[in-house]
């Protein structure tokens, strides 16, 4: 009997929840049963997901990021495929391989001119993991600085440089010499830097917790002060990167060269994990300064010749489709457009981002009523405004969106970059008509509200 992908599909379409609930994370099936995303989705096509009953979704989350070049794209399907067939040498250990070669010099063909040498590895956390063992042995100092309400993966070594308290509870002690600073603010750098014991700075160059973007002269400073006192810049670009904010890397909005930078999730067209860390000539030949330390550090399955195919894939999509210029454009309409109705909704603050990175902030309203309503979403849990928004986005107008961070009353868009004036309108559209269901009260988005609060409270007297 041959062995069927297919089959396996048609005999247990309807079993994903119930395999999860008895072997996989079973509150995670709760979350989705709990908001109403419990979907099966039966295929995905570019930017849209679509249901067993042929419903059609904007996907405006992509994976967080993974698939910016659209879902099932044909040119990185073919890329593998071709791989498969071609019977080609495979993670020979005694032995470099051409791919991943050949992906290195693509990618260092888009990064800063400081930065001529490549490692690979399977996923974003790990590319952080590189970038702290590279910039402790280059510079022989163990301190790693980073930003508040930063992330930067869930490995223990990148979990230590996460400033976000919800994903490290429980989860200590962490690696020793590690400290935070506020985002955007120059003299704490400056300080935590001062005693030139500092082995390297981390930071996100559009934080994408909550979707935060530095002030005009925040990045250039970093740089500088990083170069004064001795320690590495590393820009993680796991997110930001590969065409997201509208750049090829979020760092060029601000003309910078870091020391290193750490990429993944878009580098993978989706299909097979990749991540990566760019570096200078410097930090590869200090690490990897011997003939004996040739295998000090490294990922068994990193340079894997699907992985680089489809790195290779990728990025001759978003050259070929010009994926940056459209994140870019489209970006900056949806901004605008979404910014234009603030005039008419006392619950939208603003819409900021750059690109397909997109945040829609929501504050509390001047009028008693609204104020009211508002303040009992946020007395049950802080940020609950905000899933009052996206179940009717994705329920109603079938758009899938998430919250950007916990406890914040932010909106995260991170859709494909091939986006259409279509999917604009789509977006834009959706959220007009979201938020001016929030200002009917009473109303049925608030009996939504009123159901949400009672869950959040019930949570928190079980905790």
């Amino acid at each position: 009997m041959s062995f069927s992908i297919a089959e396996l599909f048609s005999q247990h379409s309807q079993e994903k929840f119930v395999l999860h609930e008895n072997h996989l994370n079973k509150q995670m099936v709760r979350v989705l049963q709990t908001i109403g995303y419990d979907r099966n989705y039966t295929k995905a096509m570019g930017q849209y997901l679509y249901d067993q009953d042929n419903t059609e979704y904007l996907d405006c989350l992509s994976g967080f990021g993974v698939f910016a070049i659209g879902r099932n794209h044909p040119t990185v399907i073919s890329a593998l495929q071709e791989t498969l067939t071609l019977e080609l040498p495979n993670l020979v250990q005694m032995d470099v391989s051409l791919l991943s070669g050949l992906l290195a010099k693509k990618i260092l063909d888009t990064t800063p001119a400081n930065l001529d040498k490549m490692f690979f590895c399977n996923s974003g956390t790990e590319a952080v993991e590189a970038a702290i063992k590279f910039a402790r042995y280059t510079t022989k100092r163990e301190k790693i600085v980073f930003c508040d309400h930063g992330y930067h993966g869930l490995t223990m070594g990148s979990l230590s440089l996460v400033g976000e308290e919800v994903f490290r509870e429980g989860f200590g002690p962490f690696l020793p010499g590690c400290s935070s600073v506020p985002f955007n603010d120059l003299a704490a750098l400056e300080e935590a830097l001062s005693n030139k014991d500092v082995a390297a700075f981390i930071v996100e160059p559009i934080q994408g917790k909550g979707v935060n973007l530095p002030d005009d002269n925040y990045l250039a400073e970093v740089q500088r002060l990083c170069k004064k006192y001795g320690a590495l810049f590393v820009a993680d670009e796991v997110q930001t990167g590969i065409g997201r904010t509208g750049k090829f890397w979020a760092i060029d909005h601000w003309d910078v060269q870091p020391d290193m930078i750490c990429m993944a999730k878009a580098l993978s067209g989706g299909f097979v994990p990749v991540g990566a860390v760019a570096m200078t000539n410097k930090i590869m030949e200090t690490v990897f300064n011997r003939m004996d330390r040739a295998v000090v550090h490294g990922s068994t399955f990193s340079k894997n010749n699907m992985a680089m195919a489809a790195g290779l894939a990728t990025l001759q999509v978003m050259e070929d489709e010009k994926l940056v210029e459209n994140s870019a454009k489209v970006g900056a309409d949806i901004i605008s457009s979404l910014n234009a109705l603030s005039s008419k909704y006392e619950f939208l603050k603003e819409a900021r981002g750059k690109g397909l990175m997109i945040a829609i902030e929501f504050q509390a309203p001047k009028s008693l009523k609204l104020k009211a309503a508002w303040a009992t979403l946020e007395a049950a849990n802080k940020g609950l405004f905000c899933q009052m928004v996206t179940i009717p986005l994705f329920k109603e107008h079938h758009l899938l969106t998430q919250v950007a961070g916990h406890g914040m009353n932010v909106v995260k868009l991170l859709p494909p970059l091939n986006l259409t004036t279509k999917d604009r309108d789509w977006v834009v559209n959706s959220f007009d008509q979201a938020i001016a269901d929030t200002h009917k009260v009473p109303g049925t988005i608030w009996s939504l509200g009123k159901n949400l609060a009672s869950h959040a409270l019930k949570s928190k007297k079980g905790s």
